[in-house]
């Protein structure tokens, strides 16, 4: 415990360390605003509802709880990591960011309905409200959990913790007809993406984040 006391008095003590976690909270925030609005735009342009090859051979399975609740435990999950080891935090909230304002932008490019029968989720749920049920393209919980599978690889622990709630969400929005198929699986590729442009564009950031695997 002394230790991780330790490492925060010393990156929150420096000026640079302290800028770059306020521009990712900053880019956190646009991001999740973008996303709102995102939502909002699909809402009213939805459309109609496609065939699907794997929605239309399985049955859909009450996935609420695992839904909800399993987001909740993998973003408490993913805090505690990031408090362990504050290196980490600024490289996450603009990883973060930046899969957020991708997604949003393909959210709003096709505006397909969501599959015409689906799991039950409780509206008063906050996992839910974050999300219209039209901002299909591409899956969050298969996204997410995979960008940080890739940001933590070289930490064995971390990445077959998130490759397990990577394979659970797939599983969970596909069993709950909640998402195309197509938006699970492109979700891996797309997140691939996002990894190596945050690596690009915040360089300095992942730097500091790898450097205790080293």
């Amino acid at each position: 415990m002394g230790n991780i006391v330790k490492k925060h008095k010393f990156f929150w003590s420096q000026k640079h360390f302290l800028l770059n976690v306020f521009l990712g909270l900053l880019l956190l925030t646009a991001s999740l605003f973008t996303t709102y609005y995102a939502n909002f735009y699909t809402t009213i342009h939805a459309s109609n509802s496609v065939t699907d090859i794997i929605l239309d051979n399985i049955p859909i399975v009450n996935v609420d709880v695992v839904y909800s609740e399993g987001a909740t435990v993998f973003l408490i999950i993913l805090l505690i990591i990031a408090l362990y080891e504050p290196r980490r935090i600024p490289f996450e909230l603009k990883s973060i960011a930046l899969f957020y304002l991708v997604r949003s932008a393909f959210v709003i490019l096709t505006h397909l309905g969501p599959p015409p029968f689906e799991s039950y989720l409780d509206p008063t749920d906050l996992i839910h409200k974050l999300s219209s049920g039209d901002d299909l393209f591409f899956s969050m919980h298969t996204g997410l959990p995979f960008l940080m599978a890739l940001i933590f690889w070289d930490e064995k622990k971390f990445r077959y913790l998130f490759l397990f709630f990577t394979i659970v969400g797939a599983a969970t929005v596909l069993l709950g007809h909640l998402h195309y198929s197509i938006d699970v699986f492109s979700a891996f590729f797309i997140s691939f993406g996002i990894f190596h442009a945050s690596k690009k564009i915040f360089p300095k950031d992942y730097q500091l984040l790898v450097q205790g695997n080293s």
